[in-house]
């Protein structure tokens, strides 16, 4: 029987994670703790927190992502766990994000900087700032006409713009000039 942990109301509010997708055998047993108006259900463990939700990113006053199983599981609704240590304190004011791109995926994504992972080199940012780096980053990524000025190889010169944008204060406008 499942000993009934319980989080303050609170705990979650202004908060940042990243939920790693688990199949639905790791809830069973499991007693739902809460259910949101939007559909999401919550169950709540010593560990961390599963949900259960076809909705994942921006919620109310928090940003929670899911990180997808490979290959893709099929079902729109999602299960994602977090340990509790995953949850890290979120606000508009603070530098609290950077920038990771995957050259390989050709994907970008933001992370807190309480990551474990954080080596300290990317650039700091607010979620403002690095949402409109973010933004930056893939439309030179997903797009070509930005590059027909450029004699270089166009993946060449994606990767050098693309690490200027998250290891340096300077504007894109900056970065093309230089080059």
């Amino acid at each position: 029987m499942q000993k009934n942990f319980k989080p303050h109301p609170n705990s979650f509010k202004n908060t940042f994670c990243i939920f790693n997708e688990v199949l639905p055998n790791e809830i069973q047993g499991l007693k739902k703790q809460f259910e949101s108006k939007a559909g999401s259900s919550y169950y709540y463990t010593e560990e961390g927190m599963y949900r259960v939700s076809n909705h994942w990113g921006r919620l109310a006053n928090s940003k929670w992502r899911l990180v997808a199983r490979e290959p893709e599981t099929e079902s729109k609704t999602k299960i994602g766990f977090a340990a509790w240590s995953e949850f890290h304190p979120d606000n508009a004011e603070e530098k609290l994000y950077y920038i990771e791109a995957d050259y390989t995926k050709n994907t970008v994504n933001y992370q807190h900087k309480n990551n474990p992972l954080y080596d300290g080199k990317a650039i700091l940012r607010t979620s403002f700032e690095t949402t409109k780096r973010i933004k930056q980053i893939r439309n030179l990524q997903q797009l070509t006409s930005w590059a027909k000025y450029f004699d270089d190889d166009i993946d060449v010169l994606r990767k050098k713009i693309i690490s200027e944008l998250i290891y340096s204060e300077k504007t894109l406008d900056e970065i093309k000039r230089e080059i």
